[in-house]
């Protein structure tokens, strides 16, 4: 039987090595950079630099809870560069890790890498894709006192999710700071929409190797990676250093779903409730006590997000999440995820309003008919975005198509040539995920977004 190239890469490259990590301080920036290198294949060094000029940094950046928090990114890092070739052994040889550690990782590593396994046809399973071998002796670690000014920091994508946020946590203004990874016009903005100056936002500046480019364009594996895992501690770190109480996302209820029916294989794995409970149990486990990671939106799910966004009007002109259009900002109005987002928003945004804003009328491309038969379960197959379930998407296209004047347009008519009404699930707009971390102070907010959602105007 003819190898495949996964296991031909695996046979080239039996090992990779997580060797070290620098972490400094030049002036106004923190600097941290890896060392990771692949046996009969290149080193790697990807960086991460950290403004720190507009920052009041009360915990040490180079303490041993720092450097525990680095570690730790350090080895979310690494599978961006170890899945190039997928070496069936990983040597970490700058952090000691336990059995329950190393069960950890390989837990994260492969649901994270489950949309990359699907596409790349790889037939793996979490016991024997990867033997994580530490090669540094038990030390034990004593975390130093944290230093808490009790601040939020709230994670800002650019999307209606993190100005729903921004806008539930307004009477918090005086604690609140942002967070950003690779800034955008659109992450900016959304925290200026929000009443704050930029001076607000932890800025942080994420940079790929470009050797793992030019393996990719090689011929080597290539595919989507637990990126948010890479926020979660990118963002552990930032919160340490200016002494933040919460770091808040906005992941919702249907980040837990998966993109294949019936199986595991989800995009949005390390945006899920799942990953937010391990994340919780690590750091307290390995790191340190007195920051509690959580998401906003979790008790809700992407249709009572978009009601509530809607309402929240200074932002619509400046949202994107766009994948494609984002290094310049705007709507591809081609894409899965522009789609999604345009029917989510359109049984409370005037249609007219919403072609002026992605700059196409999504639901008449002929185009966009693969996508869309993905988003409504025609096909069984979600596209590989984040997106939100298909039972979301129907409800918001049945609330789209009661209230729609004049030619319907094609994929509305689509939906109601495929779709019947008894598939629908009446009760979404009503919905509370009672699975969720958010803590009692914010109740009173949670409260006021599920009166309006699931009101009936």
């Amino acid at each position: 039987m003819e190898r495949t190239k996964y296991e031909i890469l695996r046979g080239q490259h039996p090992s990779f090595t997580y060797h070290d990590y620098s972490l400094t301080k030049t002036g106004s920036e923190i600097n941290i950079e890896y060392f990771f290198s692949m046996e009969n294949g290149p080193e790697f060094h990807p960086s991460i630099r950290i403004p720190t000029e507009n920052l009041e940094i009360v915990n040490q950046f180079d303490s041993e809870c720092g450097k525990r928090i680095v570690f730790s990114l350090g080895m979310v890092e690494l599978v961006s560069y170890w899945k190039c070739a997928c070496p069936p052994k990983v040597y970490v040889d700058c952090g000691y890790l336990d059995s329950f550690d190393i069960s950890w990782w390989k837990k994260l590593y492969f649901g994270g890498l489950g949309e990359f396994h699907y596409i790349n046809g790889i037939c793996a399973d979490e016991e024997s894709f990867m033997t994580i071998v530490p090669r540094v002796e038990h030390t034990h670690y004593h975390g130093e006192d944290f230093v808490s000014r009790g601040k939020n920091l709230i994670t800002v994508g650019g999307g209606k999710d993190s100005a729903v946020t921004t806008d539930l946590l307004k009477e918090f203004k005086d604690d609140n700071l942002f967070f950003t990874v690779n800034d955008q016009e659109a992450r900016t903005q959304t925290v200026l929409k929000g009443g704050y100056t930029e001076d607000k936002i932890v800025k942080t500046y994420r940079t790929i190797d470009k050797t793992l480019l030019e393996l990719n364009s090689e011929g080597y594996l290539n595919g989507h990676t637990p990126f948010s895992a890479v926020v979660a501690f990118l963002s552990l770190y930032c919160a340490y250093l200016v002494g933040a109480e919460n770091i808040v996302l906005s992941n919702e209820s249907s980040a837990n779903e998966s993109n294949i029916k019936g199986s595991r294989v989800n995009h949005q794995y390390s945006k899920s409730f799942r990953f937010e409970e391990d994340f919780r149990e690590y750091v307290e486990k390995n790191i340190m006590d007195g920051i509690n990671y959580f998401s906003m939106l979790r008790p809700f799910n992407e249709l009572q997000i978009a009601k509530y966004f809607s309402k929240c009007k200074e932002f619509l002109p400046v949202f994107r999440s766009c994948n494609k259009g984002s290094k310049k900002n705007i709507w591809c109005g081609k894409c899965a995820k522009c789609l999604f987002v345009f029917i989510m928003l359109s049984p409370f945004v005037p249609y007219e309003k919403l072609i002026e804003i992605f700059g196409n009328d999504m639901l008449n491309d002929e185009d966009m008919t693969k996508d869309f038969d993905g988003l409504v379960n025609i096909s069984g197959i979600k596209p590989f975005e984040c997106v939100g379930t298909p039972e979301e998407i129907k409800l918001a296209l049945y609330l789209l198509d009661k209230n729609f004047e004049g030619e319907k347009p094609l994929l509305l008519k689509r939906f109601n040539q495929n779709v019947n009404t008894e598939e629908i699930d009446f009760s979404l707009l009503k919905n509370y995920n009672a699975a969720h971390n958010v803590p009692d102070k914010f109740l009173p907010q949670m409260m006021e977004m599920y009166n309006y959602v699931a009101s009936d105007n």
